[in-house]
């Protein structure tokens, strides 16, 4: 004789332990989502005043081979006139406007329309190192940035820094200063490097 065996049991309430694992395994998601965009920041910010180093820091930018990263000036309102790059065997730059830029020591050597310089943002990306005579090797170099913004000129400088890893974000926004007592008094505690 035959019996027929059934494998299907009935647990009462099945459809709520369904829901409720559905709903469990959603949630994790979402929470490692969340974690993932908390770790790679698209924006990263500061004001003014922080990026031209008057809180006692020296700001930095990474860099990596990975995809590029632009320095805005947009919400600063600030105009790019003139950009140095202590080190260019690693780093290439553009920009989203005219530049004018200089090649050699003579002062006719300008290229570009120098009188109506436009840019608001600088892509920096990482290059396989170049060997240029006479630039030694240096683990990091330094980005000068001249802007102005209704006839007043600010200078800029910030460490770049060499990154092998994806990076931590794409833009790093320079806004105006905020106008509190406190916008750029250095705290001990924090680094701007770290922000």
């Amino acid at each position: 004789m035959k019996h027929k065996i059934n494998f299907i049991a009935r647990i009462p309430g099945s459809s709520y332990f369904l829901h409720l694992a559905s709903l469990s395994f959603s949630a994790a998601i979402l929470l490692l989502a969340s974690r993932a965009l908390a770790n790679n920041a698209v924006l990263r910010s500061m004001f003014s005043c922080q990026a031209q180093g008057l809180g006692g820091a020296v700001p930095t930018i990474t860099v990596s081979y990975q995809q590029g990263t632009n320095l805005s000036f947009i919400p600063a309102r600030e105009v790019i006139k003139k950009v140095w790059l202590n080190d260019p065997t690693q780093v290439i730059m553009d920009f989203d406007g005219p530049m004018c830029m200089q090649f050699g020591s003579q002062p006719n050597a300008n290229v570009g329309d120098c009188k109506n310089s436009g840019a608001n943002v600088i892509q920096l990306r990482r290059i396989k190192k170049l060997k240029i005579p006479g630039i030694p090797s240096a683990e990091n170099t330094l980005l000068t940035v001249v802007t102005e913004q209704q006839g007043q000129n600010k200078l800029y400088t910030f460490r770049i820094l060499y990154s092998d890893g994806v990076p931590e974000y794409h833009t790093l926004a320079i806004y105006p200063d905020s106008g509190g007592p406190t916008s750029c008094v250095r705290d001990p505690k924090r680094s701007i490097a770290n922000d």
